[in-house]
């Protein structure tokens, strides 16, 4: 029988039916048996889904571009710390590392790079791939509990109240300049889901889990009013309180940079008009399915990402929250300018291009990734006019003005 099947059942026997973002933060994140803890096969063709740095390099070396570029609107400071929540295996890491150490002398020179991984065995997989970065220091390697600085915000948060555990805090320093980057990162935080019926809980019976209904809490509800709609009869809709949560720590915790989200997911407006009312999945071997309760741990849980409310945590904390693009959009603007020389510096042959090419089209095309991500970006202290003139949000701006 499937032991983390067996221990979520032990749970509800002991303490009654349980939060869904309770059940999703076990199938996740249980430190033995969690989808993300057992192994870190899950990406890539032969595993559950792959991410955008699976595809190629340049997209690493593309956001290494950007990152540069924001490092310069910063005003070029010695030493700038850029923060990757859920790295995974570390491949971003090491495409945007090893193209800012060839190509940004002096940016790479000022960076610190810390991977923020919960997942042991993620940890041990980037060790091997980050290892000379690791070992000089240029990167390192942190769970939410341990990151240095002078102050110590909670990121994140309680799950659930079921057993008060927390997954830590980390800190950064305020003096430091600071960019935070997440890549499906968000879609994959604990969610409550909600209905007519009430707010959704996970019983076990026979065998078999159950679902009851509570009474929304004020703040599931004000989430609803807020930044997304109510459900309709026979509907679920997503409440992201968590991720929230984590907009807001992060946006609080950083005084001078950028936050740079990248994710599926939507705004009010489109909810408003009838579109992403419900978007739990379960994926595995890349198909995707609408029961959670199937395989519990062996399969990957997600909600896309309400940037409704991410916005909003962010501005609450004095960030600046430019306005939604498309993936297709950002690294458009940031390859445009040298017509995408990064992906093709390496090929020698024709054929190599050509390869290279239809990986560059699955990044950017709306057939591949390109329309089904949206990039997030915030600032804080630094100048309007530094952030808006940013290649990564230019594309389309600057040939309208030509």
């Amino acid at each position: 029988m499937n032991r983390l099947r067996e221990k979520i059942e032990q749970e509800i026997r002991d303490r009654g039916p349980i939060s869904f973002s309770r059940y999703m933060e076990l199938c996740l994140y249980d430190p033995e048996r969690g989808y993300y803890a057992r192994n870190a096969e899950q990406f890539g063709k032969a595993g559950d889904f792959y991410t955008s740095s699976d595809v190629h390099a340049v997209f690493g070396r593309l956001m290494a571009r950007q990152v540069e570029e924001m490092w310069r609107a910063l005003g070029s400071p010695d030493r700038i710390d850029v923060v990757e929540l859920g790295p995974g295996r570390g491949l971003f890491a090491q495409d945007a590392l090893g193209w800012a150490e060839r190509k940004f002398p002096d940016f790479f020179a000022a960076l610190r790079y810390m991977l923020v991984e919960s997942s042991p065995a993620l940890r041990k997989r980037i060790e091997s791939t980050l290892g000379r970065y690791l070992e000089s220091r240029k990167a390192a390697l942190a769970e939410l509990s341990d990151i240095p600085g002078d102050r110590c915000l909670a990121v994140a948060q309680r799950f659930s109240a079921a057993d008060g555990s927390t997954l830590g805090s980390w800190a950064l320093a305020p003096e430091v300049a600071t960019i935070i980057f997440a890549n499906e990162f968000f879609d994959a935080l604990p969610v409550e889901i909600l209905s007519t019926q009430g707010s959704l809980r996970i019983d076990a019976r026979e065998g078999r889990f159950g679902e009851t209904w509570e009474q929304p809490s004020s703040e599931e509800l004000e989430f609803l009013d807020r930044y997304s709609v109510h459900p309709e009869p026979g509907e679920r809709l997503e409440a992201l309180l968590l991720a929230q949560n984590y907009m807001e720590q992060i946006a609080a915790s950083i005084q001078r940079g950028f936050a740079i989200i990248i994710d599926y997911g939507y705004t009010r407006e489109e909810q408003l008009a009838g579109r992403h009312r419900g978007t739990l999945k379960a994926i595995r071997k890349h198909s995707i399915s609408a029961n959670p309760y199937e395989a519990p741990g062996e399969q990957d849980i997600t909600a896309d990402v309400n940037f409704t409310a991410l916005a909003a945590a962010a501005q609450k904390h004095g960030m600046d929250a430019h306005k939604l693009i498309t993936q297709s959009q950002f690294l458009m603007g940031i390859g445009e300018a040298n017509q995408f020389a990064d992906a093709f510096e390496e090929c020698l042959l024709p054929q190599e291009r050509t390869k290279v090419a239809m990986q560059l089209k699955h990044l950017v095309t709306p057939a591949g990734m390109g329309e089904s991500f949206h990039v997030f970006l915030a600032a804080k202290g630094v100048e309007p006019g530094r952030v808006t003139s940013l290649s990564g949000l230019s594309f389309g701006v600057s040939r309208a003005r030509r």
